[in-house]
């Protein structure tokens, strides 16, 4: 019984293990294939839906499911990325400068921009996997995920120690990348994510109000 119940875990484990490598390379490629800055966002859209399919026991295959969730999102997740993106690179860019900088204000300023950058990682962690589980109106998306990163501190700590975890683990051993690092990083923070919006929306309910991170819709667009 044991050794039957060992067996099974294994199992699920590898199991697991290929699928998210799987997971990682469709990421690369189906970034590459819309010029990297206009496929970064689908094919994040993409993982997030087939993660959250994953989850909730869909086997479907992990080609055919990403490839229709990619093309089928690319508009509507670069609108959703793209900004994001750019706030981003704005953020580097003055922290670069200000970091580099001398004098109170500017390392002060610095500092104002690193934990802002922090905040966007946070909103950021949760923004595709609300994508790939409500739907909203895209200006919503951001705003939500950012509500929800300041009102569930400990879960949006959690995923950014995570997502802490899966750099320096890339960055002690580079090989990683290719392989499992983007994909680890996109089912942990699914998965976490998923956890964290049944136990909102359960919370809801249950108090019959719209607190507590709002009342999300529960229209799915995976």
């Amino acid at each position: 019984m044991l050794s039957g119940t060992f067996s099974a875990r294994a199992y699920a484990f590898f199991d697991t293990l290929l699928w998210v490598a799987g997971l990682n390379l469709l990421w690369i490629a189906f970034t590459l294939v819309g010029a990297g800055v206009l496929g970064a966002g689908p094919a994040t859209a993409a993982a997030q839906i087939v993660v959250r399919r994953r989850v909730a026991g869909d086997g479907a295959p992990l080609l055919r499911g990403f490839t229709s969730a990619y093309f089928r999102n690319f508009a509507r997740a670069n609108l959703l990325s793209v900004p994001v993106m750019a706030v981003t690179a704005a953020l580097l860019l003055n922290w670069n400068y200000f970091a580099g900088s001398g004098g109170i204000f500017a390392q002060s300023t610095a500092a104002a921009v690193l934990v802002a950058a922090i905040f966007l990682a946070g909103a950021v962690c949760y923004l595709f996997p609300m994508y790939a589980r409500y739907e909203l109106p895209l200006p919503q998306y951001l705003l939500m995920s950012s509500r929800f990163a300041v009102r569930h501190l400990a879960g949006t700590v959690i995923l950014l120690f995570v997502s802490a975890a899966v750099v320096y683990a890339s960055s002690w051993i580079p090989g990683l990348v290719p392989f499992f690092s983007i994909g680890a990083w996109l089912y942990l923070t699914g998965w976490l994510c998923d956890r964290f919006f049944t136990a909102n929306d359960q919370s809801v309910a249950i108090a019959g109000g719209t607190a507590a991170g709002g009342a999300l819709p529960g229209a799915s667009t995976a």
